[in-house]
C-alpha cells in the first residue's frame, strides 16, 4: 500500500507553520500518511512551540539549511512516498489522493501548480505558467514529491546547496523524465515579493538560475543570496 511522509523544513516559521499543519491535517485522509515530519534548523522564534502542539507530528533537531533538514526528514521517513513541502506552502484538499493517483500511474515525482496570494498580474501571470510542464516553470514553492527508492537513487538533496537544492533535485528528475505536474491549485505565499519588491526579487532569482547555468558553484551562489536577498 502507498503511504506518504510529509516532510516541512522549517527555520522561525511560527507566522505560518501552525496553518501549514492544520491545512495538511484537514485536506488529507490518515490512511494515507505515514507521518507529518518537521526538521527544525535551529528555529529562535516560537516554532517548536507550536509544533509540539500537535500530538501527530513529528519534530526533528537539524543543522541549519534546507537540504541537510529535507534529507534528515527523508531518513527518518516510513513512507514509499516523501513530499517535501515548505511551511508556507497549502496543498489541496486530497493532495495525499492525487500523489498516490500519480505514483499508481507510474509516474515517481512531480509537483502541484501553484498560485500566489496576490493579485499582482506578474505573479498571477507566473502561477498560470507553472500548470505547464517547462522546466523553467518549477520551483520548491510548488512541493515535490518523489518516490524514496527514486530519492535515494539520487541521492537526495545536494547538502553543498544552502540555495537551489530544490532546483538541482528537480534537474535531475528532468534529467531522467520522471516529472509530473498535478492539476490541482496548490496555494503559496508571496511575502518575499512583498518584503523585497516583485522586480527586484524577481531580477535576483533570474540572476541566480543564470550564474547556476553557466557554471557558478554553490558556495558563490550562497554568497550572492546572502549579499542581495537574505
Amino acid at each position: 500500500m502507498n503511504k506518504i511522509s510529509i516532510i516541512i523544513p522549517i527555520l522561525n516559521e511560527a507566522e505560518f507553520i501552525e496553518k501549514s499543519l492544520r491545512n495538511i491535517i484537514t485536506n488529507s485522509k490518515q490512511q494515507n500518511v505515514s507521518e507529518i515530519i518537521v526538521v527544525d534548523g535551529g528555529s529562535t522564534d516560537n516554532s517548536i512551540h507550536l509544533v509540539s502542539n500537535f500530538n501527530n507530528v513529528i519534530l526533528l533537531s537539524s543543522e541549519k539549511g534546507r537540504a541537510k533538514q529535507m534529507n534528515l526528514g527523508a531518513k527518518r521517513a516510513t513512507g514509499n512516498i516523501l513530499y517535501f513541502l515548505h511551511a508556507d506552502s497549502f496543498p489541496p484538499k486530497n493532495f495525499d489522493q492525487h500523489i498516490i493517483d500519480e505514483i499508481e500511474k507510474g509516474n515517481q515525482a512531480g509537483c502541484f501548480r501553484m498560485q500566489f496570494d496576490s493579485n499582482h498580474w506578474w505573479l498571477r501571470l507566473a502561477s498560470w505558467l507553472t500548470q505547464f510542464k517547462w522546466r523553467a516553470c518549477r520551483g520548491g514553492d510548488q512541493s515535490q514529491f518523489i518516490t524514496k527508492t527514486l530519492f535515494n537513487e539520487i541521492g537526495g538533496y545536494d547538502e553543498r546547496y544552502n540555495i537551489y537544492e530544490d532546483n538541482i533535485l528537480i534537474n535531475e528528475l528532468y534529467k531522467r523524465k520522471q516529472f509530473v505536474v498535478i492539476n490541482k491549485k496548490l496555494n503559496t505565499s508571496a511575502r518575499m515579493y512583498q518584503k523585497q519588491g516583485i522586480w527586484k526579487l524577481q531580477y535576483l532569482y533570474w540572476s541566480i538560475y543564470v550564474k547556476k547555468w553557466f557554471g557558478a558553484d554553490a558556495e558563490s551562489l550562497h554568497s550572492y543570496y546572502k549579499t542581495y536577498i537574505s
